[in-house]
């Protein structure tokens, strides 16, 4: 019998994988397809100052965690639904290097437009307008504003305790991380417990998206190209995600 094709022995890997997961069969998995990982990690390689062996390592953690949540059942092309986690660990691990974190450009230009409008507004009125007020000038949601600018305000890692919510003693972004992955962020264990526990009361789907959207920096369009989803769908989750994970956490105080 002739050796399977590159791709065919991939496919039947990944099938073999899901159906019975193990080591030896992952680490196969991960050699076939570090190409991937050395792909992205150049590209990102040349736009900033880390060691290329670094980013390649934590790609492939990528890349790992990708093999873990293929479903070969839906037809889908491992690679296309690889690189965004590769693209997006790697990010990750920059965000907390260089304490960046990347906004959606529909969100940078609100956040600009909103910012411009609330100095224009206090200096014609003598005082701060209404965020009910930005936000119907801006033509969205209250909510959508809150989280425009919560996520201006998480632009570094030093302000995740940014308030998700208008009053003041609202829950922060920082306590909807998720333990084991983002441990780098240093919660109080009793923090990252009231997380998990809010976040395990979330629809699957919807708490997959948040992660990667919010935790995992990739972007909306790739998320849904990931999951298989359109974007307005994934926009719709990130919007019910975050409002779910305020009310549940607020309860808890």
């Amino acid at each position: 019998m002739s050796a399977p094709s590159m791709e065919l022995s991939s496919l039947e890997l990944l099938c073999a994988y899901r159906q019975s997961p193990s080591t030896l069969v992952r680490n196969a998995l991960v050699r076939k397809n570090m190409g991937l990982v050395h792909k992205i990690a150049h590209q990102i390689g040349s736009q900033c100052r880390e060691p290329y062996e670094d980013l390649a390592q934590v790609g492939a953690i990528g890349l790992i965690r990708a093999i873990e949540r293929f479903e070969p059942s839906r037809g889908h092309s491992f690679s296309s639904f690889a690189m965004p986690y590769i693209r997006g660990e790697i990010q990750h691990y920059l965000r907390d290097r260089g304490h960046v974190v990347r906004l959606p450009r529909r969100w940078m230009e609100l956040d600009c437009k909103g910012r411009r409008l609330i100095q224009e507004l206090t200096q014609s009125q003598g005082h701060a307008p209404s965020e009910q007020h930005i936000a119907d000038l801006l033509e969205i949601s209250l909510e959508e504003w809150h989280e425009v600018r919560l996520a201006r305000s998480n632009r570094t890692a030093i302000s995740l305790d940014a308030p998700v919510g208008s009053t003041e003693d609202a829950s922060c972004l920082g306590e909807m991380i998720a333990d084991q992955p983002y441990q780098s962020f240093c919660l109080a264990e009793e923090d990252r417990i009231r997380v998990r526990q809010a976040l395990s009361q979330l629809e699957e789907t919807t708490r997959d998206i948040i992660e990667s959207v919010f935790f995992q920096d990739l972007t909306q369009t790739e998320t849904a190209q990931r999951m298989g989803l359109s974007p307005m769908t994934v926009s719709r989750r990130i919007k019910k995600g975050v409002r779910q994970m305020w009310v549940l956490l607020n309860t808890r105080l």
